[in-house]
């Protein structure tokens, strides 16, 4: 159960940002940047850094919503699964693998980002926007995860709700939509 009231029809992240649209704003706008916007990364590759960092955290809502939003950009669901389990031997190009492993120091504390795993980026083909906008990623989705976990907010358990969310991620990305989020006439979410 939430730690204040949230819109029921609206589990993790989502209710958290219709309770506060002053906040949610620059938060959605962020994202939709680092996630959808212009980028050498492909959709689906920064979708892997926000499912990777989510699953290390161990926020269930972020990481099956990202999982699903990775599966569906990379049109499979191996891919995510795996680098969930082991980067190194995940089917990623060594330059992924690189920032995949900068993404994941970053989730245990930006101090945590080594030279060596920054030089491994370079030496893959990364460019300093990639490594940039890859820590970046990985410190909103702590920033996320925590706001998520902090605020006890209801997690589904039936995974037709991350297909829907995930398809609508993929499909409308990070902006709210027009009108907000309209209630359902039948919910079903679990705490």
């Amino acid at each position: 159960m939430p730690h204040i009231p949230l819109p029921e029809h609206l589990p993790g992240i989502t209710g958290l940002l219709e309770y506060r649209l002053d906040t949610a704003m620059p938060i959605r706008e962020l994202t939709q940047l680092l996630l959808r916007g212009e980028s050498t990364l492909t959709q689906g590759e920064r979708e892997l850094i926000a499912a990777l960092v989510s699953s290390r955290n161990k926020t269930n809502f972020c990481n099956a919503a990202h999982t699903k939003a990775a599966d569906l950009l990379l049109g499979e669901d191996q891919t995510a699964a795996a680098v969930k389990a082991d980067i190194e031997t995940a089917p990623v190009s060594e330059k992924m693998k690189a920032l995949l492993q900068i993404a994941a120091q970053t989730q245990k504390s930006g101090r945590a980002v080594t030279s060596e795993a920054v030089a491994r980026a370079h030496a893959a083909g990364a460019t300093d926007r990639e490594i940039h906008d890859t820590v970046l990623i990985a410190a909103l989705f702590c920033l996320y995860n925590k706001y998520v976990d902090g605020m006890a907010t209801v997690t589904p358990t039936d995974p037709a709700y991350y297909d829907t969310l995930g398809d609508r991620i993929v499909n409308r990305g990070y902006n709210r939509p027009p009108g907000g989020h309209p209630v359902p006439k039948t919910v079903t979410t679990n705490s």
